[in-house]
């Protein structure tokens, strides 16, 4: 299975997560003041919202910045090996080899598409909690 959750920036979590609920009828699911998970009727992931300037994350660093500023794209997948082979076979560079993400204990790695967006690709998980 292979799935891609939608991060996005922003200033206030609470606030945001409110408004998405009230417009797309999702539940909030996970989280608290610097990180949301948002799920529609089916349970299945709407967007996720994550304050500015948290985690460490490049792209969620500061409200400037370049293409991708504020979005991250959390690929999850039963084939993480085998995505990290391919970009391997294909001599495309990675930000982060794989490693455990003390956050979500799964296996992980990081790199930008061609227009610069970055992308965490995870072992394949549900959020708890």
């Amino acid at each position: 299975m292979t799935k891609i959750d939608p991060i996005i920036a922003v200033k206030d979590v609470n606030q945001s997560s409110i408004w998405y609920q009230r417009i797309f009828g999702c539940q909030r699911t996970h989280g608290g003041d610097e990180f949301s998970v948002l799920v529609d009727s089916g349970g299945e992931v709407l967007i996720c919202l994550h304050k500015w300037g948290e985690h460490d994350h490049p792209t969620m660093k500061s409200l400037d910045g370049a293409s991708g500023n504020g979005l991250i794209l959390y690929y999850k997948t039963d084939s993480l090996d085998e995505i990290r082979h391919k970009l391997r076979d294909m001599n495309y560079p990675v930000e982060k080899e794989i490693a455990v993400n003390s956050n979500s204990t799964k296996r992980e790695f990081s790199l930008r598409d061609p227009d610069g967006y970055y992308l965490i690709v995870t072992e394949y998980h549900k959020y708890e909690g």
